[in-house]
């Protein structure tokens, strides 16, 4: 009697490269949101620079609430971004957000300017990990 058939441990061997398999995709995909999501802020915070510039060219100031941005008329952005989530590598849940912070010049001698506080998890294109700022003078 001849039966065709796997055996139990042919049958579990199998389940258990498909489980490895899987669980290395997962891990490779995971890798892969964390660079989407460090590149979805460094694409959020240059887009802000940019309706700042523009509000700067208009006005000879930067807005001193970012809010202001929406509010021109046309609107420089429609709607603010915001970091998305989750946080990665070694930014807080508070570090996670896009912070905005304008500084008056001082005494007429100093010029208006501004800060952007955002927070990378990996070093994505030729900016490193962690905690940054974005002012007039770019990306630092």
């Amino acid at each position: 009697m001849n039966k065709k058939g796997f055996t139990l441990i042919e049958l579990l061997v199998v389940i258990a490269i498909i489980g490895l398999l899987s669980t290395l995709s997962v891990l490779a995909l995971n890798g892969a949101r964390a660079r989407a999501r460090d590149a979805k802020r460094i694409a959020d915070i240059k887009q802000i620079q940019t309706a700042l510039e523009m509000y700067y060219n208009d006005n000879n100031v930067y807005p001193s609430l970012l809010s202001q941005l929406t509010t021109t008329t046309p609107p420089l952005i429609k709607v603010l971004p915001t970091a998305p989530t989750p946080t990665d590598g070694n930014c807080t849940g508070a570090q996670n957000t896009y912070t905005y912070t304008f500084y008056a010049g001082s005494g007429g001698s100093g010029t208006a300017t501004y800060a952007l506080t955002y927070c990378l998890g990996s070093a994505t294109g030729n900016v490193a990990s962690g905690a940054k700022t974005a002012s007039p003078s770019g990306i630092q």
